[in-house]
């Protein structure tokens, strides 16, 4: 299985990828609560969870913006 490499725009201080909470991302879309949760429930954004925590990667949080720019674009 080919190992995950981010770019340098998912990239956080060091090089390792950043995970940012659910307030941040809600903060980062300008979204509720509700709608980001719904964005993970549906797999339309990928987390891992650490205990009993969420957690989304940036380089998961990009490929959704960039994913659904490119819907908006077709």
């Amino acid at each position: 299985m080919p190992a995950h490499q981010p770019t340098a725009l998912n990239q956080g201080p060091g090089g390792t990828q950043e995970l940012l909470t659910v307030p941040q991302v809600m903060a980062r879309l300008q979204l509720g609560r509700s709608a980001v949760y719904d964005l993970l429930r549906t797999r339309q954004l990928v987390s891992i969870t650490l205990g009993r925590s969420r957690r989304i990667p940036t380089g998961a949080l990009t490929d959704f913006i960039h994913a659904r720019l490119d819907q908006e674009a077709a």
